[in-house]
């Protein structure tokens, strides 16, 4: 979020979060990006914040009770308050539990991979309603093909960027493998190593797919212990997902720190790796 829009999103999250009696007079910002996530002070509650107009709020909330109900490796909404969402000031937000992080950070595949497959057992159960993956990629695809909202990507960094949306995704479409519902993207900041366990958050990602997928989205160790990966579905999906992330690092409202950065970086990759296929 813009500064101004960062400070009245967190306003709007202590006002909340006071109003239904929890004491809270501090925020500390653990993530800044298209959600503002706080950590809430004293009441010590994890803030997701959003506006009104750009935001999932409800199905997230649904999702994570049915998923932490079946049993799933996913955040807990804070059980203090009323599992919805809270609208103040043009902001959603939802409440969420806590966890402090256990050192070290660096999660070991093995357990990553089994938490994973952990998630997907449970999401296997689970009937909703959510998008396809292809859904996603179209999005990417619209924000490559837009000028105005991507000016700085170069014509020929656009037309790979819009080839290789286009060709992959199709292609990932169309393997006819089995699909599921998903979490989107379970990269590693979407982990959390505590002491509960690990655990998953962000489900407003969910979709339905592939579960390479999802494995595109961990380090290339996770795959190594997730049994039953499609070797040349994942290789596919690793490039497809390297394309998508790429079109958001492009994004002129992207707040991402050193995104340009790595954008120029993963478009060369992206070039290695269509040129070499």
């Amino acid at each position: 979020m813009h500064e101004t829009q960062a400070s009245r999103a967190t306003a709007a999250a202590l006002s909340a979060v006071s109003s239904l009696g929890l004491p809270a007079d501090d925020a500390v910002v653990l993530n800044d990006s298209n959600k503002l996530t706080l950590r809430l002070l004293p009441c010590d509650v994890l803030a997701r914040v959003a506006p009104v107009t750009d935001q999932v709020a409800r199905f997230e909330i649904e999702l994570a009770r049915r998923l932490a109900g079946a049993g799933c490796p996913v955040a807990a909404l804070d059980p203090r308050v009323a599992p919805r969402p809270y609208e103040r000031d043009g902001f959603v937000i939802t409440l969420w539990t806590y966890y402090t992080p256990v050192t070290p950070s660096d999660l070991p595949p093995a357990e990553y991979a089994a938490a994973l497959t952990g998630l997907h057992t449970g999401m296997r159960e689970l009937d909703v309603p959510a998008p396809h993956f292809t859904d996603r990629v179209a999005q990417a695809q619209r924000l490559v093909a837009d000028h105005v909202r991507t000016p700085g990507l170069a014509d020929t960094d656009r037309a790979l960027l819009a080839d290789t949306l286009r060709a992959l995704g199709a292609a990932v479409r169309e393997h006819g493998g089995a699909e599921q519902l998903l979490h989107g993207e379970p990269h590693p900041g979407n982990v959390l190593s505590t002491d509960h366990g690990v655990l998953f958050i962000d489900l407003e990602t969910c979709c339905r797919g592939p579960v390479e997928f999802d494995l595109a989205h961990a380090p290339e160790e996770v795959a190594e212990h997730y049994p039953g990966a499609d070797r040349a579905l994942l290789d596919q999906c690793r490039t497809l997902v390297l394309a998508m992330i790429t079109a958001w690092r492009w994004d002129r409202d992207d707040r991402l720190p050193g995104g340009r950065a790595l954008a120029a970086e993963w478009l060369e990759r992206i070039r290695a790796a269509t040129s070499s296929g």
